[in-house]
């Protein structure tokens, strides 16, 4: 099953969602509250896919809100400067620019604060979707964060009802993070995984909306809501969706199902990653979407798409930062 990309469009890829300010500790092997000092770089699920896939050379848009103030700034002049569009990123005067702090503890703890309190990419409205932007892109992209409120959620759908109409490839990132729909304390932003049923409700009646499903496994796993059953869950997904699901299974590669869902997830066709030694894990996902998608909009077939994507995977994981260590072309 190929995606269908519409051509001779003015952006390749718009993404819809969280974009925000990283701040990562620079001292590595301690825990956060030991931190002296902050790398600072553009983050956000979204503005990092936007960005990723800006550099490796395509036409990007971002569709989100920044604050009126110095880190709405530093955003929006970030993506700007590596080409992306940002005539749909809105300035809301009363909010913040979202923030995120983190540590680097240790190989296998990366302690995660999310300051996103009314912040101002949870802001973004419908009536400021722009039907004819979206119908200048190829595709478009939305975090599923954007699914957890009301208002974001109208905007998502807002966004979905434009791109269905002129033929835009819907993509979803299921981008699940328990804390950022209230199921954690605020300390606990590393938790990547908490079932919930009426999340995965939420999830599962958007699902049809979408050409392409993204996610890890513990990602399908509240997609689908079966918890501790993979293989179920993705069969909860595919009767809510005929999408191609890319199922990302960290060191071991990705799985891309086009259609019917296999016994065992090992009998999928999977696309093996690249070993490397793991500095820091956010936003080793961004950089898989990124490569993923600049494959495909560049007509590349499963194989070859997902080789980029694990590829920049790798470098990004190998990396301090994730939005600055996204890779160029070879």
């Amino acid at each position: 099953m190929s995606l269908n990309f519409p051509s001779d469009r003015p952006i390749d890829l718009a993404c819809l969602g969280r974009v925000a300010v990283d701040l990562y500790a620079q001292q590595y092997g301690s825990p956060l509250e030991d931190a002296r000092s902050f790398q600072m770089y553009l983050g956000g699920s979204s503005g990092n896919v936007a960005f990723g896939v800006a550099r490796l050379g395509l036409r990007t848009a971002m569709i989100s809100r920044v604050g009126d103030e110095q880190m709405g700034r530093f955003v929006r002049d970030t993506l700007a400067r590596e080409g992306c569009d940002t005539s749909q990123l809105q300035t809301d005067p009363e909010r913040l620019t979202a923030l995120v702090l983190l540590g680097l503890k240790d190989r296998d703890t990366f302690p995660l604060l999310f300051v996103r309190e009314n912040c101002a990419d949870m802001a973004v409205r419908a009536d400021e979707i722009s039907e004819d932007f979206i119908a200048g892109c190829r595709a478009l992209a939305i975090t599923g964060t954007h699914l957890s409120t009301p208002a974001t959620r109208e905007a998502s759908l807002t966004a979905l009802g434009y791109a269905r109409r002129h033929g835009v490839v819907r993509i979803l990132d299921i981008d699940y993070r328990p804390v950022l729909w209230g199921l954690t304390a605020r300390g606990a932003g590393e938790n990547r995984y908490v079932p919930d049923a009426q999340v995965t409700r939420q999830l599962q009646q958007v699902l049809g909306e979408f050409d392409l499903l993204v996610g890890t496994e513990e990602e399908f796993l509240i997609a689908g809501g079966v918890p501790h059953d993979l293989i179920a869950s993705l069969e909860a997904v595919r009767r809510a969706s005929s999408a191609v699901l890319v199922v990302k299974r960290g060191a071991l590669g990705c799985c891309v199902i086009e259609r019917e869902i296999p016994a065992r997830i090992d009998d999928a066709p999977t696309f093996p990653g690249e070993r490397v030694e793991v500095l820091n894990v956010l936003g080793a996902g961004d950089a898989f979407l990124s490569g993923l998608l600049s494959g495909l909009l560049r007509g590349r077939d499963w194989a070859e798409s997902t080789r980029i994507a694990n590829a920049c995977g790798a470098i990004v994981v190998s990396r301090h930062a994730c939005s600055a260590a996204m890779p160029t072309p070879a």
